[in-house]
């Protein structure tokens, strides 16, 4: 899945719901330009409190922009999207001044981006990409579809077929490999998957790897939500279906961490990581923190970090454009076509991590503490 082709995919048409406008107080066009932070109200819209990621994400943006002087609506739509719908109507209604949107549904919040460009309320879309909109004025995130090259590259890494600087490693193979990936109303999901197969496609063409279950496609691998749950039901079903005949999984490309646990609770509840019967290769991403100890442990192999504090710093900088009535400074102006507009975006760097690029990577950079890692828990 080519780069090309996912940008031909964020171009498909899709329709746009229509809703009648609403808003009122300051967010209703008012000039921002000339008022004091503490005048001006940010409405943060995060998906959900079940991934310790996104609850980070909500803080940093929340603690940053309060920093500078201004209110903060932070809401938390608990994964459902009615309830992120109702929460940004009513951040829209009590006059917010920007939205910064992580939608937990890429095309589902069309009215609302319609009321809020009625009402003049700039939009950021955060991290993940909102789609059918022309509403959406801009976007903080990542090279998603380089997290997708470096989760493939970590594969490989992790087998022996290459090494960490790129050249081939020692392993000939063939291995055994399973694919999951993200939830597909998320749009970061499938940069995420095609950075990641374009990676692995030579070594499957060459016979190096095979995917023993023949699920290859989005639709076949997705995880609904990014459920752990649903994951760790997934590869359980893969290893009765797939590997009842005494075979082995060597490596499982997975796009989240959570993702990731779930994986290996059923490949440890299947006897994977006792005996001679090691653990396969299992990727992830955002560095949470239950994974970076698996990581340390010698359980997951590797994750992406992406360091939403330099996220955080994006939104805001977008946030304070806007009030000042300035563009957003972006880096990136062709690649993420919401599929009615190409929106504008500043995308940030990312790392990957294994073990032994904990301590310079995470604990040094103090996005977590050693002791932290020693527990496989963040403190309160």
């Amino acid at each position: 899945m080519s780069r090309k082709f996912l940008v031909a995919l964020g171009s498909a048409a899709l329709a746009l719901s229509l809703a009648a406008c609403s808003g009122g107080g300051a967010g209703s066009g008012d000039d921002t330009s000339d008022k004091k932070p503490g005048d001006l109200t940010i409405g943060v819209s995060m998906p959900t409190q079940t991934s310790e990621r996104w609850i980070a994400d909500g803080n940093a943006v929340k603690s940053k922009l309060e920093a500078k002087g201004y209110k903060v609506d932070l809401q938390y739509a608990g994964d459902d999207i009615p309830t992120q719908s109702q929460q940004v109507d009513q951040m829209i209604t009590q006059g917010a001044d920007v939205l910064v949107i992580a939608a937990i549904d890429g095309t589902a919040l069309s009215s609302q981006l319609q009321a809020a460009a009625s009402a003049k309320i700039p939009v950021i879309s955060y991290d993940r990409l909102i789609r059918g909109s022309k509403d959406v004025d801009f976007y903080v995130s990542f090279d998603n579809y380089k997290v997708g090259v470096a989760q493939g590259t970590a594969l490989l890494v992790g087998l022996g077929l290459l090494n960490k600087d790129g050249s081939k490693g020692t392993a000939k193979g063939p291995f055994n490999i399973e694919l999951f990936a993200g939830s597909l109303d998320d749009n970061n999901t499938q940069y995420f998957f095609g950075g990641a197969m374009d990676t692995l496609k030579p070594f499957v063409d060459a016979g190096t790897l095979k995917v023993k279950s023949k699920q290859t496609t989005p639709e076949q691998v997705a995880t609904l939500r990014w459920q752990q749950e649903t994951a760790q039901k997934r590869m359980e079903n893969l290893l009765t279906s797939s590997y009842n005949d005494g075979s082995k999984v060597d490596g499982v490309l997975s796009p989240y961490d959570g993702i990731s646990r779930g994986i290996i609770t059923a490949l440890q509840n299947a006897g994977y990581g006792k005996g001679a019967k090691k653990l396969p290769v299992v990727t992830g991403q955002d560095a949470e923190i239950a994974s970076i100890k698996l990581i340390n442990d010698g359980v997951q192999s590797s994750t992406v970090f992406k360091d939403t504090r330099l996220l955080a710093d994006q939104a805001v900088n977008a946030a304070e454009a806007f009030l000042q009535k300035k563009e957003p400074q972006a880096n990136d102006t062709k690649t993420y076509n919401n599929g009615v507009k190409v929106v504008p975006a500043y995308l940030l760097p990312i790392a990957t991590v294994y073990k032994d690029d904990i301590k310079a990577t995470l604990i040094d950079s103090g996005y977590w503490t050693a002791e932290e890692v020693a527990a496989g828990q963040a403190k309160k």
